[in-house]
């Protein structure tokens, strides 16, 4: 389990889920907490499971086929981490390396139920515009290229009541549900659970113009998605 679990990070493996190039960890914060994990601090690794694992589970799910898959997942990757705490060289900061090992337990929860989790490029992720051409003005129009009136952005207002902010975030999850898997995976980490671009690339070993390439076709069908909530 320790072995299996540093191997997750470790470039010389060939389970690496990291690039060669990861950053060292450098946060004064992220060694203390180190410092105490490997001294047995029971309060400090509770502190961390009760604040990261509802993101764990968010993220897990977008790989495993169902809840109780994904709840597993996590539990399987703070075991992991339990065991693999004293072996961890700090080549990424602590939470690059916890969340990498639990999309290696997810992946390899996913492909024993037969799903595909990051699925290699497809036409549903990178071919095609990401906003509708019907929404630009034609090209014998006064403003080749510019909005039209109907396809101009619209301004989103902020909920008048908690029922409304309820309704536009339940809005967002299930526009989350219909991205494509890769568009899926990287708008939650960017997005809802506020990872940098850095992390997710590490996370999901994907090069840095893939990323912002997946972030901004997943940004813009959510965006959509709200315009015409708003619009209606």
């Amino acid at each position: 389990m320790v072995a299996s679990a540093e191997s997750a990070t470790t470039p010389a493996t060939a389970q690496s889920g990291v690039p060669s190039g990861a950053p060292s960890a450098g946060s004064a914060s992220d060694t203390a907490v180190l410092e105490r994990l490997r001294a047995g601090d029971e309060a400090t690794f509770v502190d961390l499971v009760r604040r990261w694992s509802p993101s764990m589970l968010r993220l897990a799910k977008n790989f495993v086929g169902s809840t109780a898959s994904a709840e597993d997942a996590v539990q399987d990757t703070w075991l992991a981490v339990l065991n693999g705490i004293d072996r961890f060289e700090g080549r990424s900061t602590l939470r690059t390396w916890t969340f990498t090992i639990l999309v290696n337990r997810a992946k390899s929860r996913g492909v024993r139920e037969h799903r595909t989790v990051v699925a290699p490029a497809s036409g549903d992720d990178e071919d095609g515009p990401s906003v509708n051409p019907d929404r630009f003005r034609g090209p014998d129009g006064a403003y080749p290229g510019h909005w039209t009136s109907s396809g101009a952005p619209q301004p989103w207002h902020q909920p008048e009541s908690r029922a409304v902010a309820r309704e536009t975030l339940s809005l967002v999850e299930r526009a989350l549900e219909t991205l494509p898997e890769r568009q899926r995976v990287v708008v939650t980490l960017r997005d809802v659970q506020g990872l940098s671009s850095e992390e997710v690339c590490q996370i999901l070993q994907v090069s840095a113009g893939n990323q912002r390439l997946l972030l901004h076709r997943g940004r813009s069908t959510l965006r959509a998605v709200l315009e015409d909530y708003y619009r209606s």
